[in-house]
């Protein structure tokens, strides 16, 4: 007796969103990198089409991390505090697809630099390399209202992501990414309706909801995880049934939240019953990559390279058929 397995048919598929511009579309980048587009849910390949696998995005910042740990410095020796060179090696040398530039030299721990030297570094990273690029704030709103719309123009054509717009915070920056030809990052404080109401506002402005990425704000494992896996889900379930409010890309920014958890830094001399300080980090970035991927990431912005190789053999796995 043959057995036929249930299929969920869905009414709505996420919207795609293209990063990057090449010189077809008036931008300098080799390639594109295109997310979203899923009519089914994570990895269900049999149930509907999955036309753009997830992707990892490797962070660099323009200043020198102060709070990294040694072991997630390591692999990027001299190049640190050097974003050119930074990001260089990351395309190089671990082969990195996409980009995400974290303007930390805005804030003023790390040197309060102006608009205009922010904006010289995105030009400078631009020329430097031919990979999309993802443009982050310091996380200071007040500057970053100052900083990314010169970033914005300083990019102009090459059809980057930027965040991030909050729902109190997002006129500037989305007036930005309409004039000069952006994607936006939509940030909600784990909240699926603030979510929705956010994409609704940027709407409003004239910005086509395929070029909005929804930032949902995770936790790493053992710091809210859980929470934030539920709130995607929830996400993509409304998206897949019919709203187009929510229909969305994923940004998770893993590298940020797992590197500051504690077990993820900790000396093995103070808790040496927690393992090899060495293995600990990346393994605490890679199983937080691996559950967001099935909660419906899109983008992985990370940091490590051992972590993102492990996280795309994952993927690729999750994949075949």
């Amino acid at each position: 007796m043959a057995v036929e397995f249930l299929k969920m048919k869905w009414a709505n598929a996420i919207n795609e969103v293209v990063i990057g511009a090449t010189k077809q579309d008036g931008g300098s980048r080799s390639s594109v990198i295109k997310v979203g587009g899923q009519t089914t849910l994570p990895y269900l390949s049999d149930e509907g089409s999955i036309p753009n696998p997830p992707v990892i995005a490797y962070e660099i910042w323009d200043a020198t991390p102060g709070d990294w740990s040694e072991v997630l410095k390591e692999p990027f020796g001299n190049c640190l505090g050097k974003p050119v060179e930074w990001a260089k090696k990351c395309v190089n040398e671990f082969k990195a697809d996409l980009l995400c530039l974290r303007l930390m030299g805005a804030h003023s721990d790390y040197g309060n630099n102006s608009a205009e030297k922010e904006a010289e570094v995105v030009k400078d990273i631009l020329k430097a390399v031919d990979k999309p690029l993802i443009i982050i704030g310091c996380g200071d709103d007040e500057k970053d209202n100052l900083v990314l719309p010169k970033c914005a123009e300083a990019a102009k054509g090459e059809r980057c992501l930027i965040g991030s717009a909050l729902q109190d915070n997002y006129k500037t920056l989305a007036a930005s990414c309409l004039a000069d030809g952006h994607n936006i990052i939509a940030e909600s404080p784990i909240d699926i309706n603030i979510a929705k109401q956010l994409n609704i506002l940027i709407s409003d402005m004239g910005l086509s909801q395929d070029r909005i990425v929804i930032n949902p704000t995770i936790g790493a494992l053992g710091y809210g995880l859980e929470y934030a896996y539920s709130i995607m889900e929830r996400g993509r379930l409304s998206a897949l049934n019919g709203d187009k409010m929510l229909a969305m890309p994923y940004v998770c920014f893993v590298g940020y939240e797992s590197w500051r958890a504690k077990e993820a830094k900790a000396l093995e001399k103070e808790f040496p019953e927690w393992g090899n300080e060495k293995d600990r980090g990346i393994a605490w970035e890679m199983v937080t990559a691996t559950a967001l991927l099935q909660a419906g990431a899109d983008i992985l912005v990370m940091r490590h390279p051992k972590a993102v190789g492990e996280v795309q053999k994952t993927i690729n796995k999750l994949l075949e058929k």
